[in-house]
């Protein structure tokens, strides 16, 4: 089975080959067209002016021009689909080469920095966890992935998208061929108005409306057929107009909401359509995703085709915009009865847009862990658990670093062991750790594939202090801003939810006295009341606090060592704590005189 990096190659290769032959194809077809014109030209000369030939060889030209044009237009398509083919791999290879930072989504509306957890384990922005694995193209998808990562999701509700992502991993073809589909679709596609107008109150047209209007048509259709074959007088017909006025001016009101509020969405309905479309075409396995496929029907008709029929009663009724068929189509209330239908059609399929439009997002979800799992073959679906917090992880390693250069450990938290204190001088690898166990419970609960060969966690709130900073404008201090980031995580467990902590240098910004007392207050508060987690230091004094709790807490340390001059670090936990730091040596290494 080729690796994911030789399929991406080859799969980009071939995108590739079809662009530039398309490439040359669409020069060719665009040189035989204007070589066409100047022959045209040349024969118009020859048979309206100097009269050599017939003007009947005009025909020749203009034929071939036809057809020429129709093979140039479809082979600008297919350039089109052949470009957005070579930059899909394009981005999955970055991915898989570690070139991706900045060239994705980062999720940037979504960020919040007062999120209990989402800006310490860099969640959204540039290089964060969404920028990695976001393929969504609507902002639905993008949407309800950030939902996700931001809040645990249900365990039997996580356990059916594994589920999903498991089955969907493999399906390279179904991931290329939606990314294929047009390109203006992110742009295009407002999907809270969309469903917005779907739930919108009836527009109301008197009773009978669309009855009288059949009739009237029908009666202007007779009266006219019969003046014209001498079995009436046009009086009849002009007084079939009349009533015909009339009931244009009592409908006049709503006919107009209709008319003048359906272009966009109707547009709209016709780019996720293209994505309804392929998703009604596959045949899934797992509850997850047979659940979203059955939403996606009215009746016994799909979207899709509920789309299309909505399409076909635009297009007729646009009919009468032309100049000339509205003469004729005007006494047979074309645009009412069409405008009728089409409010009968919202009123019908209106409340299952929302449904549709959020199948989409959350297959486009569940796409992109599968991308991310498909990409990391090495990554593997947790154990989810009940009861008490848990998190056991054999060679757990930071799904944001490159798996080639990614140190794995082991990390055991829960039973007895309610805390490991993990010192280690600057640089070593504490803060990396932290959020490695941070971001596999966010991926974990999201029902995505984690970086580590086991996992092992129950349902946990999660809260973490990993990056302070102060604000001038909110006039918050550094340790102000850390110190308000703790009480919400205390609050967390105050009220008895299972909580994991992860508390980067605590209370770093204040004098070490005060740094002790409270840390040991604030750490034992925690592990009292039933919260698992983490506390970083690199000040050895903090690294007591062990002792005082038993065997509820534990020691662990990252270790260095200087090599010619250089300070070079393993990333590997070992037991106890840290014996030496390192400050002094990174101040020399960068030129400071210490």
């Amino acid at each position: 089975m080729p690796s994911t990096r030789d399929a991406y190659v080859t799969r980009q290769a071939r995108w590739q080959n079809d662009r530039d032959r398309l490439t040359r194809s669409y020069r060719q077809l665009g040189n035989a067209r204007l070589l066409l014109g100047v022959g045209a030209v040349g024969i118009a000369a020859a048979s309206l002016g100097a009269q050599w030939i017939s003007p009947w060889w005009l025909l020749l030209p203009l034929i071939t021009f036809v057809v020429l044009a129709i093979a140039h237009e479809r082979v600008d398509t297919s350039l089109r689909t052949a470009e957005r083919g070579v930059a899909y791999y394009d981005h999955a290879l970055a991915r898989v080469e570690n070139r991706w930072i900045g060239t994705g989504r980062q999720g940037e509306q979504f960020r919040d920095l007062k999120h209990i957890y989402a800006d310490d384990l860099d969640l959204f922005g540039r290089g964060s966890l969404f920028e990695l694995l976001s393929t969504a193209r609507t902002a639905t998808g993008e949407r309800v992935l950030a939902d996700w990562l931001l809040s645990p999701g249900e365990a039997g509700i996580v356990t059916a998208r594994q589920q999903a992502v498991q089955e969907l991993r493999p399906n390279l073809d179904l991931r290329e061929q939606l990314a294929l589909i047009g390109e203006d679709i992110r742009a295009a596609v407002d999907d809270r108005n969309l469903s917005a107008w779907g739930a919108a109150e009836p527009v109301r047209f008197f009773p009978g409306a669309r009855a009288m209007a059949l009739a009237l048509a029908v009666a202007a259709a007779a009266t006219l057929i019969a003046w014209a074959v001498d079995k009436s007088t046009i009086r009849s017909f002009l007084f079939v107009v009349l009533a015909e006025v009339a009931f244009g001016f009592a409908i006049r009101g709503p006919m107009l909401r209709v008319t003048s509020g359906v272009n966009a969405p109707a547009r709209e309905l016709r780019l996720i359509a293209l994505l309804l479309d392929r998703l009604e075409r596959e045949n899934f396995v797992s509850p997850a995703l047979v659940e979203l496929r059955s939403r996606l029907n009215v009746g016994n008709r799909s979207a899709t085709w509920q789309i299309r029929r909505l399409e076909r009663l635009i297009q007729r009724m646009d009919w009468a915009r032309n100049q000339f068929a509205t003469l004729l189509l005007a006494p047979l209330l074309w645009v009412p009865q069409f405008a009728i239908a089409i409010e009968k059609w919202r009123i019908e399929c209106g409340p299952h847009i929302g449904d549709w439009v959020a199948a989409v997002g959350q297959f486009e979800a569940l796409g992109s862990l599968a991308c991310f799992a498909y990409e990391r073959p090495e990554a593997t679906f947790p154990e989810l658990l009940s009861g008490e917090p848990l998190f056991a992880a054999e060679t757990l390693a930071h799904p944001l670093i490159p798996p080639a250069g990614a140190v794995p450990n082991d990390v055991a938290l829960g039973g007895v062991t309610r805390l490991w204190i993990v010192s280690g001088s600057n640089m070593s690898g504490k803060s990396t750790l932290l959020r490695a166990v941070g971001l596999s419970v966010v991926l974990a609960w999201a029902g995505a594939p984690v970086t580590a060969r086991s996992l092992r966690l129950s349902r946990m709130r999660l809260g973490a202090s990993l990056r302070s900073n102060d604000s001038l404008a909110d006039h918050r201090s550094r340790f102000y801003a850390e110190i308000s980031r703790l009480k919400a995580v205390v609050d967390l467990s105050r009220v008895g939810e299972p909580t994991l902590f992860l508390l980067d240098e605590l209370l770093s910004g204040t004098n070490s006295h005060d740094r002790r007392i409270g840390a040991e207050a604030l750490l034992r508060g925690l592990v009292e009341r039933g919260a698992i987690g983490f506390a970083t230091t690199h000040d050895l004094a903090l690294a007591e606090i062990a002792t005082q709790l038993g065997e509820k807490a534990v020691n662990v340390h990252f270790e260095d060592h200087l090599e010619a001059g250089q300070i070079h670090f393993d990333y590997r936990l070992r037991p106890g704590v840290v014996t030496r730091g390192n400050a002094l040596e990174l101040m020399r290494a960068v030129g400071l005189d210490v």
